[in-house]
């Protein structure tokens, strides 16, 4: 685990490689000025910036607490691209998410993490359980697993999905302390039998100090647009809130997952 300052670098796209069709989304992988190859997540997909910002504080939630991540950037995207894209909704798609997006490091020649091919000790799978049932990820699935394989270590990728609250921030108050149903069908969630020990050494890492840290790096922009909230500063506070005290009644969603483990072993 780290004590470092969570910060994210910019970058401008400068080359549309290819589109990764999956889901709904089309993100695409992207080169940079920096000369690495990124996926890029448009803020004018489907889920606009709130899925920009769930894979920005899940990512670097993950990484506070010693998980693998692919390093996360914000990436500048000029309005250019969608002149010459030739397929009409990536066109539309690009002229929609000028500006700020966010992009994750490409990873390449990794390959998708297979839970029968590929071996995972209990106290990693019992890490990635407890940080899916924290931030409510519902991406972590047989069907889609969201890890890969790369260099024969395990890395997250893909937290879009995760916060679903935020999607209309009704009632988020009381969501922060309810059980995490959908856990039952997370991928590792039966090989996850140190729970007890990850939650108490998660608990003692996330303070209200490194939850602000990662919130705030939240540009105000992706929370101007369909916000609740009179501020960006508001808003953020919000997502900060909602972690802490889901921090603090942690017992509620590890019960959960482990009362839905009992049913799989």
């Amino acid at each position: 685990m780290t004590d470092i300052q969570p910060y994210l670098r910019n970058v401008n796209v400068i080359r549309y490689v290819t589109p990764l069709r999956e889901g709904g989304s089309l993100p695409a992988i992207a080169e940079a000025d920096d000369d690495f190859l990124y996926v890029l997540k448009f803020k004018g997909a489907g889920q606009g910036t709130k899925a920009l910002i769930a894979e920005l504080i899940g990512g670097e939630i993950a990484r506070l607490l010693g998980l693998r991540i692919p390093e996360i950037v914000f990436a500048n995207l000029n309005e250019a691209f969608g002149r010459t894209e030739p397929d009409e909704e990536i066109q539309d798609l690009l002229r929609a998410s000028t500006g700020l997006n966010l992009a994750v490091h490409y990873l390449s020649g990794a390959i998708t993490f297979d839970p029968v091919l590929n071996d995972i000790d209990s106290r990693l799978a019992s890490q990635i359980v407890w940080l899916d049932s924290l931030i409510t990820n519902v991406d972590r699935t047989v069907r889609n697993t969201n890890m890969l394989m790369w260099h024969k270590e395990l890395w997250l990728i893909d937290h879009g999905a995760a916060l679903y609250f935020h999607h209309s921030w009704q009632n988020w108050e009381e969501q922060a302390k309810r059980p995490f149903a959908q856990i039952k069908d997370h991928v590792l969630l039966k090989y996850a039998s140190e729970l007890d020990e990850v939650d108490k050494e998660f608990r003692a890492v996330l303070t209200p100090q490194k939850i602000a840290s990662i919130v705030s790096l939240i540009p105000d922009e992706w929370l101007s647009a369909d916000s609740p909230f009179e501020s960006p500063k508001e808003h953020r506070r919000a997502y900060g809130q909602f972690l802490e005290s889901r921090i603090s009644v942690s017992e509620v969603f590890v019960n959960s997952a482990q009362d839905a483990r009992k049913s799989l072993i």
